[in-house]
C-alpha cells in the first residue's frame, strides 16, 4: 500500500496551528497552494461529515467526501477521504506535537492500494508538500497570536505571493 508522510517544523505555538487547520475560513489560504480546497461543512468533531471541493477538472468532479473520525484538540485529527464516488476510502491523519521553539506538524494519507493508488499517492504528495512547505507557512506568518488572519494580509484565498 501507498502512502503519503510529511514532516514539517512550524516557529509556531501547536494552537496556531491547529486553527491554521481546523478553522473552516482559514483552511482555503494554505490549501490554494494546490487546488485551493475549502472546507465545507467542517467541524472537528468525531462523526462529522464534511467535503473538501475545489475547482473540476477532468476525470475528477472537484469533491471529496470526508468524516472526521479521530480529534484530540491541538494533537491529532485524523478523517476518511473519498475522492471519487465509490472509491475506498483513505485515511488523512494531522499530528501536532511541541517542538523547540514551535510545533512539528505530521500530515499522514494511507489506504491507497493498487497501481491507481500508487499514482493517486504520488501526485498528492506532490501536491501536499507544496501546501505544507509553501502554503502553510505563507499562513501561519499572517495569523496573530490568537490564531486570526491579520486584517493587514496580503494573503487572498485561492493565491500566494511567490
Amino acid at each position: 500500500m501507498a502512502k503519503i508522510i510529511i514532516v514539517r517544523d512550524y516557529p509556531h505555538s501547536p494552537r496556531k496551528v491547529w486553527q491554521a487547520v481546523t478553522d473552516p475560513a482559514l483552511i482555503p489560504y494554505w490549501t490554494s497552494t494546490g487546488k485551493g480546497a475549502r472546507a465545507v461543512g467542517f467541524e472537528p468533531v468525531i462523526g462529522n461529515r464534511f467535503q473538501f471541493v475545489a475547482k473540476p477538472m477532468p476525470g475528477w468532479r472537484g469533491i471529496v467526501d470526508c468524516e472526521v473520525l479521530e480529534v484530540r484538540e491541538q494533537k491529532l485529527l485524523r478523517y476518511t477521504w473519498v475522492g471519487s464516488e465509490g472509491e475506498e476510502p483513505t485515511y488523512v491523519r494531522y499530528e501536532l506535537d511541541p517542538a523547540p521553539g514551535g510545533t512539528r506538524f505530521t500530515y499522514r494519507h494511507t489506504g491507497f492500494s493498487g497501481v491507481g493508488g500508487f499514482a493517486m499517492a504520488k501526485m498528492l504528495g506532490s501536491i501536499r508538500k507544496k501546501m505544507l512547505t509553501t502554503g502553510m507557512p505563507a499562513l501561519l506568518a499572517e495569523m496573530d497570536d490568537e490564531g486570526r488572519l491579520r486584517s493587514d494580509t496580503t494573503l487572498r484565498r485561492g493565491r500566494h505571493p511567490q
